[in-house]
């Protein structure tokens, strides 16, 4: 059975969001990667509840990729966008955009997010806006203002 499948009622039953679920080769092992979420982020006492519910679930369930480690983790400051949702939710935050193909001559875009649906993003660049089609992005991610986390993290 999926990960994903196993993981995801679990994760939304303790009022959190899965961002992702995926299955690498990190090195020479395998690696489950859990990345959860929620409004206002979650800290490392959820991270490692959710991590030992999820290990009995997949242990219970019989999940055996063959040998492989769990990550549970949150999507940090600079957070992946993979879905339209991610994009809606990241709506006026500078965003870091690398197309399949060369957009405009490029391939890596970065500019303010301005506008997300099923179909495309628009980002406001330095040369002006562009739309972006979901299906033409390779990875996308939230660009943090260092700056401004620093002086958060000293108050």
């Amino acid at each position: 059975m999926d990960a994903g499948a196993l993981v995801g009622p679990l994760v939304e039953a303790a009022g959190l969001e899965l961002v992702d679920v995926a299955l690498e080769r990190d090195a020479n092992r395998r690696v489950l990667r859990v990345t959860i979420d929620r409004e206002g982020g979650v800290d490392l006492d959820t991270i490692a509840e959710m991590s030992e519910l999820i290990s009995r679930r997949l242990d219970l369930e019989g999940f055996s990729p063959g040998p492989y480690a769990l990550e549970v983790s949150s999507p940090g400051i600079e957070r992946p966008l993979r879905r339209p949702d991610h994009f809606r939710r990241a709506l006026g935050r500078r965003v870091r955009v690398k197309t399949i193909a060369p957009v405009e001559g490029a391939k890596n875009h970065v500019g303010e997010l301005l506008g997300a649906d099923e179909e495309a993003i628009l980002v406001a660049t330095e040369g002006g806006r562009l739309r972006l089609r979901q299906a033409d992005i390779a990875s996308a991610r939230t660009v943090a203002d260092w700056d401004a986390e620093l002086k958060r993290s000293t108050r």
